[in-house]
């Protein structure tokens, strides 16, 4: 089983586990109401922790040919999804470790799934297309093929999913798959997030910019000057911070009042190599931040996207993604060694 060692944080941060997995770390989540935390990585395998000593509870490996590429946590907790380069979604149970439901695809690598916020409908993208499937794995529709490769899905508050691609970004009804809405760019979209309000969808194009529209309104607006392209972005819970990557700095747009156009941004400077992940604390304007030269990063932010750092660790490579614990107790990296870590935060 994995092995465990001690961490040394700084700030909110405080000493929690660490294991090292079989492969890079890609993915992950917790479940159980974050009483453990689920990882998969690149050569297949998918790992069960308890979320507070770290102890391994299950370990399933090579169960995806050629690797993971995603996991999805069921809204209920006890179950989660995992995706792969196989072609196929799994569908387990949380507790033991098992797999309940296996969902052939095809012979496409599946990039992206993602449950719907009431736990009813899953959502797996496999190259052009888009397929939905209910809880118990029996499809009930398949998308027409997009302009090019699926990049990014997610489901919106009010229950219909979006995909974004090449020059686009799509919403389609959850249980028919009838078309919905239809935002155009001229553009490659490589990175998608809705506000938890579902009024906004915000995307980073291949242009080293971010894009975004108002769905009541379907009016757009652009942010750019980014150094690289924004693959990283997150909402906080109250919609009012779009936190986003595209270089060594966390740039923070409020949507307070008539913002975020015509106003500046907070710019959050700690990293010295690209941010490649963003992740909000469930309740509070608390903002965790990884980037490619290992080092982690919590903010405490404004409602205008200013803020400071209050706590800082190091992984020993490039932060993969970061989860916090349902409760914003703990957080969660995974990283390119097969590294994962979990500190115990503050308040």
């Amino acid at each position: 089983m994995p092995d465990l060692n001690i961490v040394k944080p700084k700030g909110v941060l405080r000493q929690g586990w660490s294991a090292t997995i079989g492969d890079y770390a890609i993915a992950g989540g917790w479940t159980l109401r974050g009483k453990a935390l689920v990882v998969g990585d690149t050569a297949g395998g998918v790992y069960a922790f308890r979320g507070k000593s770290g102890v391994a509870i299950w370990e399933q490996r090579e169960v995806h040919e050629g690797g993971v590429l995603a996991i999805a946590i069921h809204p209920s907790g006890t179950e989660f999804a995992t995706a792969g380069q196989d072609g196929r979604v799994l569908i387990w149970s949380a507790k033991e470790g098992k797999v309940t439901q296996t969902i052939e695809i095809g012979s496409n690598w599946v990039e992206h799934v993602a449950w719907s916020l009431d736990g009813k409908w899953l959502a797996a993208s496999s190259a052009r297309q888009v397929y939905v499937y209910n809880r118990y794995g029996v499809k009930i529709w398949t998308s027409d093929a997009h302009p090019s490769t699926i990049s990014a899905l997610a489901w919106s508050s009010i229950g219909d999913l979006a995909t974004a691609c090449y020059g686009r970004v799509t919403f389609f009804e959850a249980s028919t798959g009838e078309l919905r809405q239809k935002m155009e760019w001229k553009g490659s979209l490589v990175s998608l997030v809705l506000s938890p309000d579902g009024n906004v969808v915000a995307c980073g194009s291949q242009d080293n910019s971010v894009h975004f529209w108002y769905r009541s309104t379907e009016e757009d607006s652009m942010m750019s000057g980014y150094p690289s392209k924004p693959s990283a972005l997150a909402f906080d819970d109250t919609s009012t911070l779009l936190a986003t990557g595209g270089g060594e700095s966390v740039t923070v747009w409020s949507f307070q009042g008539s913002g975020p156009e015509g106003t500046r941004p907070g710019v959050l400077e700690l990293h010295v190599q690209p941010v490649t992940t963003l992740a909000f604390a469930f309740r509070g304007m608390r903002l965790a931040s990884g980037a490619r030269d290992g080092s982690v990063a919590v903010w405490s932010l404004q409602s205008d996207g200013k803020g400071e750092p209050v706590g800082a660790a190091i992984v020993e490579d490039v932060v993969a993604e970061l989860y916090w614990r349902p409760d914003g107790r703990a957080l969660a990296a995974l990283n390119a060694q097969g590294g994962v870590v979990v500190w115990r935060v503050s308040n």
